[in-house]
């Protein structure tokens, strides 16, 4: 079983830095420039990863998804996706409701304004790192 709250999976702050090509110069694999003392791979690493990535982002652009809609979507196992999931809501970046329709459990997600704002830091990264590498 994973385990939930490890270092390797904390939300790392960029700091609201959009400044990519500051965070990409570095020389003779210097440690790369950037404001305020953050990496340029500084990303939030909750986010980071693949599956969960695609949650928040299904998410995004829906108002819910079940479980099942979700674990379609995404293309995964019902124990993937719990594993994954949890770790979001660990984070409060998503909310999951469970409820009964008749007598078969049902399980909905939704995105909060705080994983909203989580994932728009982490494509406004993404992006600043592919314009700084697109401009050299």
């Amino acid at each position: 079983m994973a385990k939930h709250g490890t270092a390797s999976d904390a939300p790392v702050q960029s700091g609201g830095h959009r400044g990519g090509a500051q965070a990409l110069r570095s020389i003779n694999g210097a440690a790369p420039a950037v404001e305020s003392g953050t990496s340029a791979l500084a990303l939030d690493r909750l986010i980071h990863e693949r599956m969960r990535l695609g949650i928040v982002s299904a998410l995004a652009v829906n108002e819910s998804l079940t479980f099942n809609e979700l674990k379609r979507l995404m293309q995964t196992t019902d124990g993937n996706l719990s594993v994954h999931a949890r770790k979001l809501e660990d984070a409060a970046y998503v909310t999951c409701r469970k409820s009964f329709e008749g007598r078969v459990p049902r399980t909905q997600y939704t995105i909060t304004t705080k994983g909203r704002l989580a994932l728009e830091r982490y494509l406004d990264h993404m992006e600043a790192l592919i314009r700084a590498t697109r401009e050299r």
